[in-house]
């Protein structure tokens, strides 16, 4: 995606989702729906940080804890509904100014890493479900993410999440191999070979 689409996209989250913490948004939701989507030619906020391969902070080997959630409608799934594929979790909210600054780059992740059986599950903290995310996803042209909702963070709880955006790295036998706190470009080659070696080959 472009840098000009990303700063609108980025301007639209600073105004639809104001007061939440640029860095890491605390796992909470502000009164009322909000959904960030483009607003041409409206003022751009300072940008949260996006780091990159540097921010990926190798873990134990472990199998994260049991947590549901479920796809748009409604059904309900755990991390292995996705037994033997490579897996990047990324807890987000479309209130959440960092997460929306890096759906593009998870949306281009997930394209790039297809091929690979290597997926990405955005789960959405969003209460009002399917349908925000589904908005904010034709909004912003995003095309290549399934719509998964955690909408009470039971799941972001379960597996101890500090703040929005979150992300799980989990290999092919299930074990979580690295986590990232906050927005990475997760388009990066350097991020992207990371996340090959940490999943490990098909």
């Amino acid at each position: 995606m472009k840098v000009a689409t990303r700063r609108a996209i980025l301007a639209a989250a600073g105004l639809a989702a104001a007061g939440t913490v640029a860095a890491l948004a605390l796992l909470r939701k502000p009164g009322g729906p909000q959904i960030a989507t483009l607003v041409p030619g409206a003022p751009n906020p300072a940008p949260p940080r996006i780091g990159g391969a540097e921010q990926i902070r190798a873990s134990t080997p472990a199998p994260p804890a049991a947590a549901s959630f479920t796809d748009a409608q409604g059904t309900p799934l755990t991390l292995a509904s996705y037994a033997g594929k490579g897996l990047v979790v990324n807890l987000w909210a479309t209130w959440c100014v960092p997460c929306v600054a890096e759906m593009p780059e998870l949306d281009s992740l997930a394209r790039t890493l297809a091929g690979e059986n290597i997926l990405v599950l955005p789960l959405s903290g969003d209460r009002g479900g399917a349908e925000i995310v589904q908005r904010f996803y034709q909004a912003n042209r995003i095309e290549h993410l399934p719509v998964l909702l955690d909408p009470k963070g039971g799941a972001a709880r379960t597996w101890g999440a500090r703040g929005l955006p979150t992300t799980l790295i989990i290999d092919r036998q299930g074990q979580e191999r690295a986590r990232v706190e906050g927005a990475i470009d997760w388009t990066l080659p350097p991020v992207i070979a990371e996340l090959r070696r940490l999943i490990g080959p098909a």
